[in-house]
Protein backbone atom coordinates (compact mmCIF):
# COMPACT_ATOMS: atom_id res chain seq x y z
CA UNK A 1 0.00 0.00 0.00
CA UNK A 2 1.04 3.95 -0.25
CA UNK A 3 4.29 4.00 1.48
CA UNK A 4 4.78 8.11 1.31
CA UNK A 5 5.73 9.69 4.61
CA UNK A 6 3.48 11.84 6.68
CA UNK A 7 5.69 15.28 5.95
CA UNK A 8 5.63 16.55 2.83
CA UNK A 9 6.88 15.23 -0.20
CA UNK A 10 7.96 15.87 -3.77
CA UNK A 11 3.94 15.24 -4.67
CA UNK A 12 3.30 18.23 -2.78
CA UNK A 13 6.55 20.27 -2.86
CA UNK A 14 5.84 23.87 -4.52
CA UNK A 15 8.61 24.83 -6.66
CA UNK A 16 8.52 28.69 -6.13
CA UNK A 17 6.33 30.43 -3.65
CA UNK A 18 3.28 32.09 -3.83
CA UNK A 19 2.49 36.30 -2.82
CA UNK A 20 2.20 36.39 1.38
CA UNK A 21 -1.15 37.35 1.27
CA UNK A 22 -1.90 33.49 -0.32
CA UNK A 23 -3.16 35.34 -3.92
CA UNK A 24 -1.53 34.89 -7.32
CA UNK A 25 0.94 37.56 -8.69
CA UNK A 26 -0.37 39.57 -11.31
CA UNK A 27 2.14 37.57 -13.48
CA UNK A 28 0.47 34.22 -12.47
CA UNK A 29 -2.44 35.18 -13.39
CA UNK A 30 -1.82 36.14 -16.79
CA UNK A 31 -0.38 32.88 -16.89
CA UNK A 32 -3.52 30.63 -15.17
CA UNK A 33 -5.18 32.65 -18.53
CA UNK A 34 -2.94 31.35 -20.89
CA UNK A 35 -3.39 27.79 -19.12
CA UNK A 36 -7.08 27.91 -19.27
CA UNK A 37 -7.24 28.91 -22.95
CA UNK A 38 -4.28 26.68 -23.74
CA UNK A 39 -5.92 23.63 -21.95
CA UNK A 40 -9.10 24.45 -24.21
CA UNK A 41 -6.77 24.39 -27.48
CA UNK A 42 -5.50 20.93 -26.69
CA UNK A 43 -8.97 19.77 -25.90
CA UNK A 44 -10.11 20.74 -29.24
CA UNK A 45 -6.97 19.22 -30.96
CA UNK A 46 -7.92 15.62 -28.94
CA UNK A 47 -11.44 15.81 -29.53
CA UNK A 48 -10.36 16.19 -34.06
CA UNK A 49 -9.34 12.31 -33.13
CA UNK A 50 -11.12 11.08 -30.14
CA UNK A 51 -15.35 10.72 -29.98
CA UNK A 52 -16.66 11.75 -26.51
CA UNK A 53 -14.65 10.70 -23.34
CA UNK A 54 -14.80 14.11 -22.00
CA UNK A 55 -13.95 13.43 -18.74
CA UNK A 56 -11.08 11.01 -18.84
CA UNK A 57 -9.40 13.73 -21.49
CA UNK A 58 -10.01 16.44 -18.56
CA UNK A 59 -8.44 14.14 -15.83
CA UNK A 60 -5.75 13.05 -18.25
CA UNK A 61 -4.65 16.58 -19.03
CA UNK A 62 -5.26 17.54 -14.66
CA UNK A 63 -2.77 14.30 -14.45
CA UNK A 64 -0.64 15.83 -17.27
CA UNK A 65 -0.45 20.06 -15.35
CA UNK A 66 -0.73 18.18 -11.94
CA UNK A 67 2.94 16.38 -12.87
CA UNK A 68 1.39 12.96 -11.96
CA UNK A 69 0.57 9.46 -13.90
CA UNK A 70 -2.28 7.70 -15.24
CA UNK A 71 -3.75 4.49 -15.57
CA UNK A 72 -6.01 4.01 -17.86
CA UNK A 73 -8.15 0.90 -17.69
CA UNK A 74 -10.95 -0.88 -20.16
CA UNK A 75 -11.52 -3.74 -22.32
CA UNK A 76 -9.55 -3.67 -25.86
CA UNK A 77 -11.51 -1.51 -28.31
CA UNK A 78 -11.88 1.44 -26.31
CA UNK A 79 -9.45 3.97 -27.75
CA UNK A 80 -7.04 3.75 -24.86
CA UNK A 81 -4.15 3.86 -26.79
CA UNK A 82 -5.36 6.23 -29.76
CA UNK A 83 -6.11 8.51 -26.90
CA UNK A 84 -2.11 8.75 -25.44
CA UNK A 85 -1.14 9.15 -29.28
CA UNK A 86 -3.00 11.89 -29.76
CA UNK A 87 -2.37 13.59 -26.69
CA UNK A 88 1.17 13.19 -27.56
CA UNK A 89 0.74 14.09 -30.75
CA UNK A 90 -1.31 17.66 -29.51
CA UNK A 91 1.98 18.24 -27.20
CA UNK A 92 5.78 19.33 -29.07
CA UNK A 93 7.41 16.30 -26.60
CA UNK A 94 9.14 13.34 -27.47
CA UNK A 95 7.12 10.54 -27.23
CA UNK A 96 8.01 6.75 -26.94
CA UNK A 97 5.51 3.42 -26.76
CA UNK A 98 6.30 0.50 -24.84
CA UNK A 99 4.70 -2.21 -25.65
CA UNK A 100 4.24 -4.93 -22.74
CA UNK A 101 4.64 -8.33 -22.81
CA UNK A 102 4.75 -11.50 -21.02
CA UNK A 103 9.01 -11.57 -22.02
CA UNK A 104 9.76 -8.02 -21.94
CA UNK A 105 12.67 -7.29 -19.64
CA UNK A 106 13.44 -4.58 -17.05
CA UNK A 107 16.34 -3.27 -19.61
CA UNK A 108 14.40 -3.95 -22.20
CA UNK A 109 12.23 -0.43 -20.18
CA UNK A 110 15.16 1.12 -18.89
CA UNK A 111 18.17 0.54 -21.07
CA UNK A 112 21.13 -1.33 -21.02
CA UNK A 113 25.11 -1.32 -21.83
CA UNK A 114 26.65 -2.28 -24.70
CA UNK A 115 30.37 -2.69 -25.38
CA UNK A 116 31.57 -0.52 -28.14
CA UNK A 117 34.80 -0.18 -30.22
CA UNK A 118 36.84 2.78 -29.37
CA UNK A 119 39.28 4.30 -31.55
CA UNK A 120 38.47 5.98 -35.24
CA UNK A 121 35.58 4.29 -37.11
CA UNK A 122 35.05 1.79 -34.65
CA UNK A 123 38.65 0.39 -34.44
CA UNK A 124 41.77 -0.11 -32.29
CA UNK A 125 41.64 1.57 -29.03
CA UNK A 126 40.70 -1.07 -26.93
CA UNK A 127 36.82 -1.52 -25.77
CA UNK A 128 34.53 0.49 -23.67
CA UNK A 129 30.57 0.04 -22.60
CA UNK A 130 28.12 2.50 -23.08
CA UNK A 131 24.50 2.74 -21.49
CA UNK A 132 22.28 2.88 -24.39
CA UNK A 133 19.06 4.73 -23.25
CA UNK A 134 15.58 2.81 -23.36
CA UNK A 135 11.99 3.82 -24.56
CA UNK A 136 11.65 5.38 -21.11
CA UNK A 137 14.17 8.26 -21.71
CA UNK A 138 11.03 10.40 -23.48
CA UNK A 139 8.81 13.45 -22.31
CA UNK A 140 5.37 10.93 -22.78
CA UNK A 141 5.66 7.43 -22.21
CA UNK A 142 2.97 5.02 -23.29
CA UNK A 143 3.10 1.95 -21.40
CA UNK A 144 0.91 0.24 -23.52
CA UNK A 145 -1.02 -3.57 -22.06
CA UNK A 146 0.83 -2.66 -18.62
CA UNK A 147 -0.36 -5.61 -16.61
CA UNK A 148 0.31 -8.40 -19.70
CA UNK A 149 4.13 -8.29 -18.21
CA UNK A 150 5.04 -9.91 -14.90
CA UNK A 151 5.79 -7.74 -11.83
CA UNK A 152 9.40 -7.89 -12.01
CA UNK A 153 9.25 -5.72 -15.46
CA UNK A 154 5.89 -3.85 -14.35
CA UNK A 155 8.64 -3.12 -11.48
CA UNK A 156 10.47 -1.07 -13.80
CA UNK A 157 9.09 1.84 -14.13
CA UNK A 158 8.70 2.16 -10.51
CA UNK A 159 12.19 4.09 -10.04
CA UNK A 160 11.62 6.15 -13.21
CA UNK A 161 7.50 7.39 -12.02
CA UNK A 162 8.59 8.45 -8.59
CA UNK A 163 12.74 9.74 -8.82
CA UNK A 164 12.56 10.81 -12.66
CA UNK A 165 16.09 9.12 -12.96
CA UNK A 166 16.86 5.77 -14.09
CA UNK A 167 20.19 4.04 -12.19
CA UNK A 168 21.90 1.06 -14.34
CA UNK A 169 25.45 -0.05 -13.92
CA UNK A 170 26.06 2.27 -10.65
CA UNK A 171 25.48 5.19 -12.82
CA UNK A 172 22.31 7.69 -12.44
CA UNK A 173 20.91 9.23 -15.37
CA UNK A 174 18.43 11.70 -15.06
CA UNK A 175 15.10 11.90 -17.36
CA UNK A 176 14.23 15.03 -18.95
CA UNK A 177 11.38 16.87 -17.72
CA UNK A 178 8.53 17.13 -18.65
CA UNK A 179 8.15 13.00 -17.81
CA UNK A 180 4.20 11.91 -18.01
CA UNK A 181 3.58 8.18 -17.67
CA UNK A 182 0.07 7.01 -19.58
CA UNK A 183 -0.03 3.49 -19.11
CA UNK A 184 -3.11 1.06 -20.03
CA UNK A 185 -4.13 -1.94 -18.53
CA UNK A 186 -6.98 -4.53 -19.65
CA UNK A 187 -9.17 -5.69 -16.37
CA UNK A 188 -7.49 -8.40 -14.69
CA UNK A 189 -10.16 -10.91 -14.75
CA UNK A 190 -9.05 -11.43 -18.73
CA UNK A 191 -6.56 -14.40 -19.33
CA UNK A 192 -2.91 -13.32 -19.32
CA UNK A 193 -2.97 -10.02 -17.43
CA UNK A 194 -0.96 -9.86 -14.03
CA UNK A 195 -2.14 -7.59 -10.73
CA UNK A 196 -0.25 -4.51 -10.62
CA UNK A 197 1.58 -4.59 -7.55
CA UNK A 198 0.28 -1.66 -4.70
CA UNK A 199 3.65 0.05 -4.64
CA UNK A 200 2.98 0.52 -8.74
CA UNK A 201 -0.18 1.53 -8.32
CA UNK A 202 0.52 4.03 -5.88
CA UNK A 203 3.10 5.50 -7.81
CA UNK A 204 0.07 6.62 -10.29
CA UNK A 205 -2.02 9.49 -9.18
CA UNK A 206 -5.58 8.70 -11.51
CA UNK A 207 -7.03 5.69 -12.39
CA UNK A 208 -9.08 6.03 -15.15
CA UNK A 209 -12.07 3.39 -16.32
CA UNK A 210 -12.95 3.72 -19.73
CA UNK A 211 -16.50 2.77 -20.51
CA UNK A 212 -18.07 1.75 -23.89
CA UNK A 213 -19.36 4.81 -25.89
CA UNK A 214 -23.21 5.83 -26.00
CA UNK A 215 -24.93 4.44 -29.30
CA UNK A 216 -24.51 7.91 -31.06
CA UNK A 217 -20.77 8.35 -30.38
CA UNK A 218 -20.14 4.66 -31.62
CA UNK A 219 -21.80 5.72 -34.62
CA UNK A 220 -19.37 9.08 -34.86
CA UNK A 221 -16.73 6.69 -34.29
CA UNK A 222 -17.44 3.81 -36.92
CA UNK A 223 -18.46 7.16 -39.51
CA UNK A 224 -15.08 8.62 -39.06
CA UNK A 225 -12.82 5.47 -39.41
CA UNK A 226 -14.14 4.02 -42.04
CA UNK A 227 -13.81 7.08 -44.13
CA UNK A 228 -10.74 7.74 -46.60
CA UNK A 229 -9.44 10.48 -44.72
CA UNK A 230 -8.39 10.11 -40.99
CA UNK A 231 -8.21 13.11 -38.74
CA UNK A 232 -4.97 14.21 -36.82
CA UNK A 233 -3.98 16.41 -34.12
CA UNK A 234 -1.91 19.26 -34.30
CA UNK A 235 0.95 20.13 -31.69
CA UNK A 236 -0.56 23.05 -29.36
CA UNK A 237 2.35 23.09 -26.56
CA UNK A 238 5.73 22.79 -26.39
CA UNK A 239 7.92 21.36 -23.56
CA UNK A 240 9.07 24.82 -21.94
CA UNK A 241 4.88 26.08 -22.18
CA UNK A 242 4.48 22.63 -20.27
CA UNK A 243 6.59 23.27 -17.56
CA UNK A 244 5.44 26.46 -17.04
CA UNK A 245 2.39 25.47 -16.39
CA UNK A 246 3.25 22.73 -14.11
CA UNK A 247 4.74 25.24 -12.14
CA UNK A 248 1.89 27.29 -11.90
CA UNK A 249 -0.30 24.63 -10.39
CA UNK A 250 1.93 24.37 -7.56
CA UNK A 251 2.09 27.85 -6.68
CA UNK A 252 -1.82 27.96 -6.46
CA UNK A 253 -3.04 28.50 -3.23
CA UNK A 254 -5.27 26.01 -0.89
CA UNK A 255 -7.84 27.47 1.76
CA UNK A 256 -7.46 25.40 4.97
CA UNK A 257 -10.92 24.10 4.88
CA UNK A 258 -10.10 22.69 1.35
CA UNK A 259 -6.92 20.89 2.46
CA UNK A 260 -8.80 19.70 5.62
CA UNK A 261 -11.58 18.50 3.85
CA UNK A 262 -9.08 16.03 1.63
CA UNK A 263 -7.54 14.52 4.37
CA UNK A 264 -10.37 14.39 6.57
CA UNK A 265 -11.93 12.05 3.41
CA UNK A 266 -8.16 10.09 3.25
CA UNK A 267 -8.58 9.08 6.40
CA UNK A 268 -11.98 8.14 6.68
CA UNK A 269 -10.97 5.35 4.53
CA UNK A 270 -8.56 3.72 7.19
CA UNK A 271 -10.73 0.76 8.64
CA UNK A 272 -10.43 0.31 12.29
CA UNK A 273 -9.38 3.71 13.21
CA UNK A 274 -10.59 5.84 16.41
CA UNK A 275 -12.12 8.73 16.86
CA UNK A 276 -9.60 11.43 18.21
CA UNK A 277 -9.56 15.21 18.60
CA UNK A 278 -7.99 15.27 14.86
CA UNK A 279 -9.82 12.35 13.26
CA UNK A 280 -13.26 11.22 13.05
CA UNK A 281 -13.50 7.74 13.25
CA UNK A 282 -13.71 5.30 10.14
CA UNK A 283 -17.66 4.72 9.52
CA UNK A 284 -18.86 0.98 10.27
CA UNK A 285 -18.99 -0.15 6.09
CA UNK A 286 -15.45 0.77 5.92
CA UNK A 287 -14.60 -1.28 8.90
CA UNK A 288 -16.63 -4.19 7.02
CA UNK A 289 -15.96 -3.57 3.60
CA UNK A 290 -12.19 -2.30 3.67
CA UNK A 291 -8.89 -4.00 4.12
CA UNK A 292 -6.65 -1.13 3.86
CA UNK A 293 -7.45 2.83 3.49
CA UNK A 294 -5.32 5.33 1.60
CA UNK A 295 -2.21 6.96 2.39
CA UNK A 296 -0.78 10.53 2.67
CA UNK A 297 -0.26 10.18 -1.05
CA UNK A 298 -3.39 10.09 -1.78
CA UNK A 299 -4.57 13.95 0.05
CA UNK A 300 -1.60 15.04 -1.99
CA UNK A 301 -3.32 14.08 -5.00
CA UNK A 302 -6.62 15.26 -4.45
CA UNK A 303 -5.21 18.76 -3.37
CA UNK A 304 -2.44 18.92 -6.44
CA UNK A 305 -5.81 17.17 -8.71
CA UNK A 306 -8.01 19.98 -7.64
CA UNK A 307 -5.41 22.63 -7.64
CA UNK A 308 -5.21 21.42 -11.78
CA UNK A 309 -9.05 21.33 -12.19
CA UNK A 310 -9.35 24.74 -10.56
CA UNK A 311 -6.57 26.06 -13.30
CA UNK A 312 -8.05 24.27 -16.30
CA UNK A 313 -11.34 26.61 -15.57
CA UNK A 314 -9.58 29.48 -14.80
CA UNK A 315 -9.83 29.70 -11.47
CA UNK A 316 -7.73 30.86 -9.03
CA UNK A 317 -8.30 28.92 -6.17
CA UNK A 318 -9.74 25.06 -5.94
CA UNK A 319 -13.02 24.19 -4.13
CA UNK A 320 -14.24 21.44 -1.62
CA UNK A 321 -16.54 20.39 -4.82
CA UNK A 322 -12.97 19.84 -6.95
CA UNK A 323 -11.87 17.59 -4.14
CA UNK A 324 -14.98 15.47 -4.50
CA UNK A 325 -14.89 15.50 -8.16
CA UNK A 326 -11.06 14.13 -7.99
CA UNK A 327 -12.20 11.32 -5.15
CA UNK A 328 -12.71 8.09 -7.01
CA UNK A 329 -9.68 8.48 -9.96
CA UNK A 330 -7.28 9.03 -7.16
CA UNK A 331 -8.60 6.59 -4.48
CA UNK A 332 -10.16 3.59 -6.35
CA UNK A 333 -6.81 1.95 -6.23
CA UNK A 334 -5.43 2.85 -3.24
CA UNK A 335 -8.02 1.02 -1.21
CA UNK A 336 -8.21 -2.98 -0.67
CA UNK A 337 -11.81 -4.25 -0.45
CA UNK A 338 -12.22 -6.89 1.90
CA UNK A 339 -13.56 -10.81 2.03
CA UNK A 340 -17.27 -9.18 3.04
CA UNK A 341 -17.00 -6.23 -0.13
CA UNK A 342 -15.99 -9.04 -2.40
CA UNK A 343 -19.24 -11.35 -1.25
CA UNK A 344 -21.53 -8.83 -0.87
CA UNK A 345 -20.43 -7.16 -4.66
CA UNK A 346 -19.03 -4.44 -2.49
CA UNK A 347 -16.47 -2.34 -5.32
CA UNK A 348 -13.98 0.75 -4.44
CA UNK A 349 -16.08 3.31 -6.02
CA UNK A 350 -19.01 1.68 -4.14
CA UNK A 351 -17.60 2.87 -0.98
CA UNK A 352 -15.85 6.12 -2.00
CA UNK A 353 -19.35 7.34 -3.10
CA UNK A 354 -20.48 6.43 0.20
CA UNK A 355 -18.20 8.26 1.84
CA UNK A 356 -19.00 11.29 -0.06
CA UNK A 357 -22.66 10.94 0.86
CA UNK A 358 -21.94 10.86 3.93
CA UNK A 359 -20.12 14.26 3.95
Amino acid sequence: MPDAPASRSDASAPDAPTPDDGNLAADQLETLDELSGAYDRLRSEIGKVIVGQEDIIERVCVGLFARGHVLLVGVPGLAKTLLVRTLASALSLEFSRIQFTPDLMPSDITGTEIIQEQGPNGSGGGRSFRFARGPVFANVVLADEINRTPPKTQAALLEAMQERHVTAAGNTFDLDPPFFVLATQNPIEQEGTYPLPEAQLDRFMLNLWLDYPSFGEEVDVVRATTAGHEAEAQPVLDADEVLRYQRLVRQIPVPDNVIEQAVRLVSRTRPGREATPEHEAAPDFVDEYLSYGAGPRASQYLILGAKALAALDGRATPLIDDVRRMAVPVLRHRIVTSFNAEADGVTPVDVIQRLLQAE
